[in-house]
């Protein structure tokens, strides 16, 4: 016999969660449990000072990938769940991965994706609520991918007016780019403070930048100009 399938974490809990600073792991991709996780020192990236070095702005302005918000969500947290080299075991276990796909579908977990023609080869995902983005977790599978989708996420979050870009924990790979660490609690007074609505959503932005002719030029001159 079958074990059973652990049921999905509901919305209403998951967004209660990230709302009081804390998110959901597992120890491995089939565990049944989860724990919940609220770091001493939190990583954010903030929006006007993302970094994007010469290399990736010529990447950016190459337009080598076309970039899409929710074309593939599910495909994105798949990716990001499969086993790295880095690292043998992921903490996107089967539960957690249905639960975000739920949570997706109740409008409130976003993915930005990088294809290559028809395939996905770069992507990252998270929650969204308020004016806030919880990065959780990117992949690639072509050189600057998930440098691309990042860069994409901050410039639609800075054009929607969105005010925070939570990045969980530091690594020197986000210190590249402009991240900064910061306290739990100072953490959670910038979640306080980016209440209300953004002015408009990550999709239509996101749909908005890429109808451009050049829209990876249009994503670089954004953050060059305001960085």
């Amino acid at each position: 016999m079958h074990a059973p399938v652990p049921p999905r974490i509901p919305v209403e809990l998951l967004l209660r969660a990230y709302k009081g600073g804390v998110f959901p792991m597992a120890d491995h991709r089939s565990d049944p449990e989860v724990y919940w996780v609220e770091p001493r020192e939190r990583a954010i990236i903030p929006l006007d000072s993302f970094r994007v070095s010469k290399s990736l702005k010529k990447v950016l302005r190459q337009d080598r990938f076309r970039v899409t918000c929710n074309a593939d969500f599910a495909g994105v947290i798949a990716e990001c769940a499969a086993p790295r080299e880095e690292h043998a075991e992921s903490w996107i276990s089967h539960r957690i991965e249905a639960s975000y796909n739920n949570l997706h579908s109740a409008g409130h977990a976003h993915s930005i994706e990088c294809w290559e023609g028809s395939e996905l080869v770069g992507g990252l995902y998270g929650v969204s609520f308020n004016r806030v983005f919880c990065g959780e977790s990117m992949f690639s599978r072509r050189t600057n991918a998930s440098k691309v989708a990042l860069s994409w996420l901050v410039a639609a979050m800075r054009e929607a007016g969105y005010a925070l870009l939570d990045c969980q924990f530091m690594t020197e790979h986000l210190a590249t780019m402009g991240a900064a660490a910061l306290p739990q609690a100072r953490y959670l007074e910038l979640v306080a403070m980016a209440g209300g609505y953004p002015s408009a959503s990550l999709p239509d932005t996101v749909a908005r930048f890429g109808a451009s002719s050049s829209p990876g030029k249009l994503i670089a001159q954004s953050l060059t100009q305001t960085s």
